[in-house]
């Protein structure tokens, strides 16, 4: 296998942009692959967290429980948990989710999975 510097030199001598796009296109795919393999698989029924890079803001930390999936496998329905769901109730910034009174657990439905942060152990670990 070549070292990183004979790579870097290779590249160094391409003069076709195909050639250099087609190794861009390449890497940018390895990185994706190597980046998932350590990403911890959602599953429906796994517990989780909802990220603080979620937008609206009065949805992060919340807790839950992982539904359903889309069928992309991207997005998921997250259902809430009773603390949560009583949190984003009474939250006077939350201007989008309206959550009955009398609803223990809220669904959230088609939740981005890069938002959703896996707290429980696997039964396979």
């Amino acid at each position: 296998m070549p070292s990183v510097a004979e790579i870097r030199a290779f590249i160094g001598e391409l003069t076709d942009v195909g050639t250099v796009a087609a190794l861009q296109e390449a890497a940018a795919a390895r990185l994706v692959e190597l980046d998932a393999a350590k990403r911890p698989v959602i599953t429906p029924g796994r517990i989780g967290r909802i990220t603080t890079t979620i937008t609206p803001a009065c949805l992060r930390r919340l807790t839950g429980t992982v539904g359903d999936l889309n069928r992309t496998g991207s997005r998921f329905d997250f259902l809430l948990d009773e603390d949560s769901t009583d949190q984003l109730r009474r939250d006077p910034h939350n201007t989008r989710f309206t959550v009955p009174e009398g609803e223990k657990r809220f669904r959230l439905r088609k939740f981005p999975a890069p938002c959703i942060e896996l707290t429980d152990i696997p039964a396979d670990s």
